[in-house]
């Protein structure tokens, strides 16, 4: 029996019980049924998303079991009735969940998840998905636009102290997906195998008695390797103090850190310093609350690597991907599975299970997110084969069984290449920060009209 690291099984609203309860007195609680997790347009115009969090809500799925305390709580609180505790207090997800892989970008509508199962087993995992795919893939988007515009230079996370503890976490490992190559939380080091990062603050050399003090004791314990904040005072005083006190030290300074000011005046006048001190292969970092479009004005800059926190963990002005969960297709009272959909304006959805893929062009860049509507999964994939497209999706959890390829240590640095590949890819205008039109053009095709059949 799998061990309950902790349940997940509260966090989720207050309707998705009611619903259940309600279903079960309706008696259409076991109803088969198919959601859909998806976008329908991606957040500040950009030109494509990041998938990320699937191993966390992979995990989340796997622990979400109603133990004695949910279930004292929900009764204490007259949430739901008897009958109602009694079904969560035996639920295990036995259905089948198809998705993107974690690092796949994607586009407008693109199926990230389809769920399948009874309807109640597959509306109470609805908030639980939601809050960790919406929020990582919106880190990881805002990670790949950084990385996009640092241009190989390598980008580190430092945004912890400006959100949850415990999405600080989640955010360094939606960083590593979009391309950042280390963190300075702890906690994700340990939890996800992330290189740590970080040597001091503006604290640590007011704390001493003068600023060569500060840089003698740092080197002392960190190494001539390590890097020094020289802004603090002056700071073309600090990078004179830092050279010196790794001199003295009998080695080369490893790295300067700049934290304020006009940072590309700064870095040309600190990397001119540098050389003339001959500390030619000191590297320079910088910090300061920085995003994709600040980092794209340092490109003609002398700067080695970025320090991102704020913006980054916030998804850069975006911190949600705006993902919706919808029921497309369910059991009528004959057994026969129908496609539903909602009708309301501005939110409309399109029915039945969708399988995706991505076709390209005849210089090997991605053409289009081809979504198809079919009546089950074999016919749609036999579509997509038939039109070269490549399939997106891939088999996440089989009767309730999760795939542990996709919750493995090594699915963290499986992604962030897939990553690297996907966005790759896709066609020139992608790369573009400014607001526009997906990279790709999202076509559905609806197999079961086309054939005239349900």
């Amino acid at each position: 029996m799998n061990t309950i690291r902790h349940s997940t099984a509260l966090m989720t609203d207050m309707y998705e019980l009611t619903m259940i309860e309600s279903a079960l007195h309706s008696g259409y609680a076991r109803r088969r049924s198919v959601f859909e997790l998806f976008a329908r347009s991606l957040p500040g115009r950009r030109r494509y998303g990041v998938v990320a969090g699937t191993a966390r809500a992979l995990r989340a799925v796997e622990d979400f079991r109603f133990g004695r305390e949910e279930i004292d709580y929900l009764r204490a609180a007259h949430t739901v009735g008897e009958e109602t505790l009694r079904w969560l207090e035996n639920f295990r997800f036995s259905g089948d969940i198809w998705g993107y892989p974690e690092g796949e970008c994607y586009f407008p509508n693109s199926p990230l998840l389809t769920v399948s199962g009874t309807f109640a087993e597959c509306v109470v995992l609805e908030t639980i998905l939601l809050s960790i795919l919406n929020y990582d893939s919106a880190v990881a988007t805002a990670a790949s636009r950084i990385t996009i515009a640092a241009h190989e230079r390598p980008c580190l996370d430092m945004g912890a102290r400006r959100i949850h503890e415990e999405a600080a976490v989640a955010a360094a490992r939606a960083c590593v997906i979009g391309g950042f190559a280390g963190t300075s939380n702890l906690e994700a080091c340990r939890r996800y195998g992330i290189r740590a990062i970080g040597t001091a603050a503006h604290s640590f050399t007011l704390l001493h008695e003068s600023e060569p003090e500060a840089f003698a004791a740092q080197i002392k314990t960190m190494g001539t390797g390590t890097t020094l904040l020289v802004d603090t005072y002056d700071v073309r005083k600090g990078v004179e103090n830092a050279v010196r006190a790794a001199k003295e030290a009998g080695g080369s300074l490893g790295a300067v850190r700049l934290d304020s000011g006009d940072l590309v005046a700064q870095a040309f006048q600190v990397r001119e310093q540098l050389d003339s001190l001959g500390a030619t292969e000191t590297k320079i970092t910088v910090t300061s609350d920085l995003d994709e479009y600040s980092i794209a004005a340092l490109n003609a800059a002398p700067v080695d690597s970025y320090g991102v926190g704020t913006r980054v963990v916030t998804g850069s002005g975006q911190p949600t991907a705006q993902m919706v969960y919808k029921l497309v297709s369910r059991e009528d009272s004959a057994g026969i599975m129908r496609e539903v959909a909602k009708k309301s304006v501005s939110k409309a959805t399109h029915g039945g299970l969708k399988v995706a893929g991505r076709t390209y062009g005849e210089n090997g860049k991605a053409a289009e997110e081809l979504i198809v509507a079919a009546p089950n999964r074999e016919a749609g994939l036999a579509y997509l084969k038939a039109r070269n497209a490549r399939p997106l999706q891939v088999e996440l959890v089989a009767g309730g069984k999760i795939n542990p390829e996709y919750t493995a240590p090594e699915s963290l640095s499986r992604a962030a290449r897939l990553h690297r590949d996907s966005r790759a890819a896709l066609p020139y205008p992608a790369w573009r920060l400014s607001e526009g039109d997906p990279a790709i053009p999202t076509v559905l095709k609806d197999i079961c009209e086309e054939s005239g059949g349900e």
